[in-house]
């Protein structure tokens, strides 16, 4: 088992309940990183809906941040059909509910294909920066990490998109939790902007899986691109659009998640870009 694996790990204890442990290897500043939630709560969610369907879509919405340690999933299968199926899951700590989710699973269907997403122009990853372990947030030692395009955070940066390629620091072919992991892995991008580091908690999540089964051709091996854009940073919100692309260019999935915006004035003071990355709830 991959530390990967044991850190999503669930015990399904009754019918719809599983218990889990909230691992300190992927916390932030205030609680766990988003995309780590995320694939902790899909695996709880893929053994209710079965292995034999794959997650389409997934939203969690982030209440608050659960502590390291003991949690408990709650699964509802909210309507089972023959090619889809609607399930909800939450994540709490006694009487505390932390994190939210609705998801659909599918199985696969042929339909209209229509293909005009391109995976953008970026070093290989041998050619990319490499970002050192313990030079990012805590979460980032999980992964191999390199910049791939775009600004530093807190670099003043007139520009508010930037890429990365990632893989897992311990070698593990790629599926639908790994790539849920993956879509909140990066930095936000307002951080190019800012010139000091500052909080942005995440409200919301959405995932969109945009390829299943061809994961199976996946290697242990492997990078992954991560691009992430923001446009838009009003009324004390923004939004994060991410990509997350195969080595040889097929677009895996889509996110974007809405996050509170600091105000201009406020700066963490306390420095080290560890108090910089994005924390939910």
């Amino acid at each position: 088992m991959s530390a990967f694996d044991a850190d999503t790990a669930v015990t399904r204890v009754a019918a719809g309940v599983f218990q889990a442990e909230i691992s300190p290897a992927w916390s932030v500043q205030r609680g766990p990183n988003g995309g780590y939630l995320a694939a902790l709560i899909l695996r709880a969610l893929q053994i209710t809906a079965g292995e034999e369907i794959d997650p389409r879509s997934l939203t969690l919405h982030y209440l608050a941040p659960p502590a390291t340690g003991a949690c408990e999933i709650a699964v509802t299968m909210e309507r089972a059909g023959r090619t889809m199926s609607m399930l909800s899951a939450r994540i709490s700590q006694g009487d505390r509910l932390c994190v939210l989710a609705l998801a659909a699973f599918s199985r696969p269907r042929t339909g209209l294909e229509i293909v005009e997403a391109r995976m953008p122009e970026a070093p290989a990853p041998q050619d990319a920066l490499p970002v050192p372990p313990g030079a990012g947030p805590t979460f980032w030692n999980n992964y191999e990490v390199r910049l791939a395009f775009g600004a530093l955070p807190f670099s003043g940066s007139a520009s508010m998109r930037s890429g990365g390629w990632l893989r897992p620091r311990e070698a593990r072919a790629a599926d639908t939790l790994f790539i849920a992991a993956l879509t909140d892995a990066w930095f936000p991008q307002i951080f190019t902007r800012l010139t000091a580091p500052v909080l942005a908690p995440t409200i919301d999540l959405t995932i969109h899986f945009r390829a299943q089964r061809p994961l199976e051709r996946a290697r242990p091996d492997d990078w992954y691109l991560l691009v992430v854009s923001t446009r838009l940073a009003t009324e004390g919100y923004f939004e994060e659009d991410a990509e997350v692309w195969s080595q040889d260019g097929r677009l895996l999935a889509q996110s974007r998640q809405l996050a509170l915006a600091p105000l201009a004035e406020v700066v963490d003071d306390r420095g080290g870009q560890d108090d910089g990355i994005r924390t939910n709830g």
